[in-house]
């Protein structure tokens, strides 16, 4: 492999014609090449998908309560009902795997009438009463001030977090929002943080027009008693929410009265089941990518084996004449494995220079697009260690493409290669 005379007959060998030996290297060229960028798109896609997942804790779901479907106790079908500050102490009591129980109320939306004034400018904004661990939650960044904290809670303070929406429609350009009051419902609110929403596509905007307050405050400037609305539930790392989730439910039903049969009595949302069915998707398309692109290199493979087939039989005399001069098989099996397995790796090696190439100028140009573009498509790459499987199936390919012409090459006795035409 290391002789200068080795090589020089490699390559004498495959630019004896240069056309076929192109069009037989643009198979492995083009699997490969498809390979790569079905690996890159999928991973770009994937990229793209949790980006919209960024900040949130994915180990969490959402429940909220709804009509009975059934009789119990003698109660009645079609019952409404409603969730108390009880039960968010029962929950976190019973079950100590639950690293948030946040009860939420809501007041309005942005849709609705009026319900926010400040001076002489009123609109509508949704209004959430919260605790303070919903920001571990829910992605915002604080950019002014900060957010609800437990001493709000305790206190029942009138202090409010708004966002960057409430700021363009409330307040003029420059103008100080921290420590400003505005009115919610005609109860004035002192402004103690500004938010960004983390949140991507056509949500984002919605999500800038949320105004904040402590959820005693809320409970207690609005008329809610103890009422909750629904609750946000996120479980310790160690344990999914999905695993807790019946044992939930089981609780929330007993607490009240309703028959243990009933699915439909308590809404829920499920996030981090969603975000495992979306993470098995990308699962799936990446087996896709490797199945496809392994189908067209292998395609390619064989359209070498069989111009290596030609080859051989174009030299059978050469082959005679060596064998006759005292050439071994194995020097023989040796040569063409080489022709065969250099034109591979240097096919697909090119491949993989042009798909990461490609790959680095659409990086570019997604680099040059503003942070908050509502694009599903981020950083689309390639893991190193697929690069190094690639070389390894390059090499094994290479020897798989060159054994059968190899072995024809050796089975011809030297005195009928000599007879070749």
């Amino acid at each position: 492999m290391f002789k200068k005379d080795n090589w020089d007959e490699i390559l004498q060998a495959l630019t004896a014609n240069v056309f076929r030996t192109v069009l037989t290297a643009f198979g492995v060229f083009w699997g490969i090449f498809i390979l790569v960028i079905l690996l890159a798109a999928g991973k770009g896609l994937e990229n793209g998908v949790k980006r919209g997942f960024d900040g949130i804790a994915t180990n969490t779901m959402f429940m909220w309560s709804q009509t009975t479907s059934k009789a119990y106790k003698g109660l009645p079908k079609t019952r409404r009902y409603d969730f108390r500050n009880s039960d968010v102490a029962a929950l976190r009591a019973a079950l100590p795997d639950l690293l948030y129980v946040s009860p939420r109320n809501q007041l309005g939306d942005f849709n609705g009438t009026n319900n926010v004034v400040r001076g002489t400018k009123t609109s509508s904004f949704t209004i959430y009463g919260d605790y303070p661990e919903l920001i571990k939650q829910q992605p915002m960044d604080i950019i002014k001030g900060r957010f609800i904290n437990q001493q709000d809670i305790n206190e029942r303070r009138k202090v409010a977090v708004i966002g960057k929406g409430v700021i363009s429609e409330l307040y003029g350009k420059e103008e100080e929002s921290i420590g400003t009051y505005v009115k919610v419902n005609g109860i004035n609110f002192m402004v103690v943080g500004v938010y960004n929403s983390k949140q991507q596509g056509g949500n984002a905007e919605q999500e800038q027009k949320n105004i904040f307050v402590p959820f005693t405050t809320f409970q207690q400037a609005f008329n809610y008693g103890d009422k909750v609305g629904w609750m946000a539930l996120t479980a310790k790392d160690e344990t999914s929410i999905t695993a807790l989730k019946p044992k939930i439910l089981e609780l929330i039903k007993s607490l009240h009265s309703i028959n243990p049969a009933d699915d439909r009595a308590v809404g829920n949302f499920d996030l981090y089941e969603q975000f495992n069915k979306v993470q098995s998707l990308f699962t799936i398309l990446t087996i896709i990518a490797y199945f496809v692109g392994s189908l067209v290199l292998i395609s390619g493979v064989i359209g070498i084996s069989n111009i290596m087939l030609i080859v051989v039989k174009e030299r059978t005399k050469e082959i005679g004449i060596r064998r006759a001069l005292g050439a071994t098989p194995a020097a023989i099996r040796g040569q063409i494995l080489s022709e065969s397995i250099f034109l591979t790796i240097i096919s697909g090696m090119l491949g993989i220079a042009v798909a990461t190439g490609i790959i680095a100028l659409l990086n570019l140009a997604l680099s040059s697009m503003p942070p908050d573009s509502n694009t599903m498509f981020a950083n689309p790459s390639v893991d190193l260690r697929v690069v190094f499987v690639a070389l390894l199936i390059l090499v094994g390919s290479g020897l798989l493409a060159g054994f059968i012409p190899a072995q024809t090459a050796i089975n011809v006795k030297p005195v009928d290669a000599l007879r070749s035409e």
